[in-house]
């Protein structure tokens, strides 16, 4: 039997830029070792995302006319450098009226809708070539909503593309909720899935054992319903930038104070702690099946931490942090390639 690969993108906005770069060599070793018309899309039996890398995995994803892979990562890569300045621009009237945010969302979200109705059209998620996971939070029903492809295919929870990403995107403070309606017409209220799961593996993990993938594959070297035993899983954050808050600083500090710092806090610590649970799972198996679960996390170096920080000089700066991990991590980053060539249908 062949592994079920599962690719898990974390949020992290214009840092998405990153996975990009770390991905984009990902596929150029997939081109050079099995096809030269490799496309990631066609390698993952599985693809999850948070916020940005829920739109990552909506790209990454999308049928070309024989239900394969339409688009390389280079284009989700030429979406966040060539668009990326009008989704998080920010006029100087809104900064004026509503600085940093305090009296309503920080960023109009009409550019990222037009953007996305752009790419996106009328594409829903059933069409989507392989089962995805993209992850939001209903703020009215309280309780995370999960856009499961194979759920879509099998029932009236259907919903279109551009909708999905601009639910899992709506990052609280930059965006505002959204509101989007399924193909039967049930209406969500939703934000931004990494409020719970900025880090999405577990969810995958938990998704994917529920899924008979070789009935949805229909290759039978592929289980249904794979354990731990039977996932390869390649999990890819957007830099880490461990920024220290000193206790004298927010020893009486007031709510105000506490705002950018326990956003931050929450969506690394959150990550943290998947990425613990995942390797503890992994640690439960045999040696060889251990070594199937990997944590593709650069620093920053000197990139900023904000997410909304399109300045051409920060946007280099996320590439050089990308180019550097790939220098630096190149071998894993070919036996990742192998292990997927090994394990395609």
């Amino acid at each position: 039997m062949k592994k079920i690969t599962i690719l898990s993108l974390d949020g992290g906005g214009i840092r998405g830029i990153i996975s990009c770069i770390v991905l984009r060599y990902l596929e150029e070793l997939l081109q050079q070792k099995d096809h030269p018309n490799a496309k990631l899309g066609d390698y993952f039996d599985m693809i999850a995302g948070s916020s940005t890398g829920g739109i990552l995995a909506s790209v990454l994803l999308y049928p070309d006319g024989n239900r394969k892979a339409k688009y390389s990562i280079q284009k989700a890569f030429d979406l966040y450098t060539e668009k990326g300045e009008d989704i998080f621009n920010v006029s100087l009237w809104e900064s004026l009226i509503n600085p940093f945010g305090l009296f309503s969302e920080k960023i109009s979200q009409d550019n990222l809708e037009r953007q996305l109705r752009d790419f996106f059209g009328d594409l829903e998620l059933r069409d989507l070539i392989k089962p995805s996971l993209i992850t939001s939070y209903d703020i009215e029903n309280r309780k995370a909503k999960l856009f499961n492809t194979t759920n879509a295919q099998q029932s009236q929870q259907n919903f279109l593309v551009r909708d999905i990403c601009r639910a899992t995107s709506a990052a609280p403070t930059y965006f505002s909720p959204v509101q989007i309606r399924s193909s039967y017409g049930q209406i969500f209220s939703l934000i931004d899935g990494g409020v719970f799961a900025n880090n999405p593996t577990l969810c995958a993990y938990a998704e994917a054992r529920k899924i008979p993938f070789a009935n949805v594959l229909e290759n039978p070297f592929k289980p249904n319903y794979p354990s731990v035993n039977d996932m390869m899983i390649v999990s890819i954050g957007t830099g880490t930038e461990m920024k220290s808050y000193p206790f004298r600083k927010y020893q009486n500090a007031g709510k105000l104070a506490w705002i950018n710092p326990i956003i931050d806090i929450l969506l690394s610590s959150n990550a943290e702690t998947v990425d613990y649970q995942l390797n503890q799972m992994f640690m439960t198996l045999g040696k060889r099946n251990r070594q199937n679960y990997y944590r593709i996390n650069p620093s920053l170096r000197s990139a900023s931490p904000e997410m909304d920080n399109v300045k051409k000089k920060n946007l280099e700066a996320l590439i050089q942090a990308g180019l550097s991990y790939v220098e630096e991590n190149n071998e894993i980053l070919n036996e990742i390639a192998e292990k997927l060539i090994k394990n395609k249908i």
